[in-house]
This record gives C-alpha cells, sequence and structure tokens, in this order.
C-alpha cells in the first residue's frame, strides 16, 4: 500500500527575509521542521510533538539534519513542503522533505530522530503505535 503523499503550507512572510529579499538560511530548517510536526499531526489524530512528549511521554529528539539549498525561498509563492517517511530503523525514524514554491524545488533535505521515553530522556524502540502509523508511508 502505497499513501498519498502529504504536503504541508507554509506561508513565507517578509518577516522571514533578509536583506537579500530571500528567506534567512536558518528558517529553512524550521520550515521543514514545521512540517515533520504536521505530518505528525495529520496522522496522529491531531498529537505533534508537544503531545507526544507531554501526553504520551515519547520524545524525537533529532540525531541528523541534512539539506541541500537549490532554489530561494521568498515570499512570493506558498511553500508547498512534501514530507514522508523515509527509514524506520529499531530506535530511530528518518523523514524526507522537499520544499517548493511554484513548483520549483527550493530545498530537500533528510531528518532523523530517535525516540525516547521523554521524562526521562532515555533511548527507547520505536513505539508499536507509533511503527504502526509510521509504516505504510515508506516508500
Amino acid at each position: 500500500m502505497t499513501a498519498e503523499p502529504f504536503v504541508h503550507e507554509i506561508r513565507v512572510t517578509w518577516g522571514d527575509c533578509d536583506p537579500a529579499r530571500i528567506a534567512y538560511t536558518a528558517r529553512l530548517p524550521w520550515f521543514a521542521l514545521d512540517a515533520i510536526n504536521a505530518w505528525w499531526e495529520a496522522h496522529l489524530g491531531g498529537d505533534g510533538w508537544y503531545q507526544m512528549e507531554l501526553d504520551r511521554n515519547i520524545g524525537t529528539p533529532f540525531v541528523n539534519l541534512n539539506m541541500d539549498f537549490r532554489h530561494p525561498v521568498t515570499p512570493r509563492h506558498r511553500l508547498m513542503c512534501e514530507v514522508w517517511p523515509n527509514r524506520l530503523g529499531v530506535k530511530s525514524v528518518s523523514f524526507s522533505v522537499i520544499g517548493r514554491q511554484n513548483g520549483i524545488t527550493c530545498f530537500d533535505g533528510q531528518f532523523t530522530c530517535v525516540f525516547i521515553i521523554a521524562d526521562q530522556f532515555k533511548s527507547q524502540s520505536a513505539p508499536p503505535e507509533l511503527r504502526a502509523v509510521i509504516e505504510p508511508f515508506l516508500r
């Protein structure tokens, strides 16, 4: 079973930009992480990282972020971020994010986080309920 692509729309604003009139470099990882959080919310019944941490006691700190910048991001068009999990390990999950504006790829990246017991900051295997959510979306 292949799931439909998940796309999160971000409104890039003037405040996101630097004097060169493009999005600050530091905003691009923020946009990607916002899109991953939106993926969790869409697939966990509205629960994102905040609820996972506080209500489910599951943390997912990042251990690797890798991005390639391909085209400037500006406020001219909505930033459409396609997100999917691309790898599920015993204790980690990796997501791919492609950010596009007006059909042009602006960035793509890989983002890996590990599963922890939040209140102990202790490593754990991927919880079965999250594994069941993630697995159908692996490409």
